[in-house]
């Protein structure tokens, strides 16, 4: 029997991502959409429960806006949609937040969240540290994720710096991170994948 509950989240595989200023740069999509499908491949061979979440800026927004597009999830996800999915809109950055997600995981007596998608620097982080408050784990496929470069009046980032700095960031508090195929081998033993801790990060960094 699987000692470990899981529910694979799907964050807003939507076709805004793949073109214009929000195209996900690292690791692009190209190689990152191939492993959100092979996730939904297993865990549909594993009978876990599936939420797709888009996110919904309301119409005649400047991205995200319904009724464009850009606004549908990306086709390699919309062919494999079944009806058993949770299907889910929201508005803010975590798909917990204003939505029943933690409802319908205490309903299919989920403990782990898988969590893929888009962006690793927006709604990956605000989902996997809202999991902590409300009591689930978190996995983050590192592979079926994706950022994008960033610049402000704060500073400047490349996506690739974003991304793998936001994997180690989770890893060492709020998410197991692991590629997609470690997962899928955890999957098929129903165990949980390791991850570090703050303390453990810090004292291997300061070796």
């Amino acid at each position: 029997m699987s000692t470990t509950r899981r529910a694979l989240i799907l964050v807003d595989v939507q076709q805004q991502y793949f073109s214009g200023p929000l195209e996900i740069q690292y690791p692009r999509h190209q190689e990152s959409l191939p492993m959100i499908a092979q996730a939904i491949d297993a865990a549909t061979a594993a009978g876990i429960p599936i939420a797709a979440i888009q996110h919904n800026e309301g119409e005649g927004a400047p991205v995200f806006a319904p009724g464009t597009a850009e606004y549908e999830l990306h086709p390699e996800v919309e062919a494999r949609k079944a009806g058993s999915w949770k299907v889910v809109t929201k508005k803010y950055g975590s798909v917990y937040a204003g939505t029943d997600v933690a409802a319908w995981l205490r309903e299919h007596d989920v403990d782990t969240v898988t969590l893929v998608g888009y962006m690793t620097n927006n709604c990956i982080l605000a989902s996997a540290v809202e999991a902590e408050f409300l009591g689930f784990s978190t996995e983050v496929l590192s592979d079926a994720t994706g950022a994008i470069n960033l610049s402000n009046a704060a500073g400047t980032a490349d996506a690739k710096t974003v991304h793998t700095t936001l994997m180690a960031l989770l890893n060492s508090n709020w998410a197991a991170v692991a590629s997609t195929r470690a997962w899928a081998e955890a999957v098929e033993s129903g165990q949980a994948l390791e991850k570090s801790d703050l303390g453990s990060s810090a004292a291997y960094a300061s070796q």
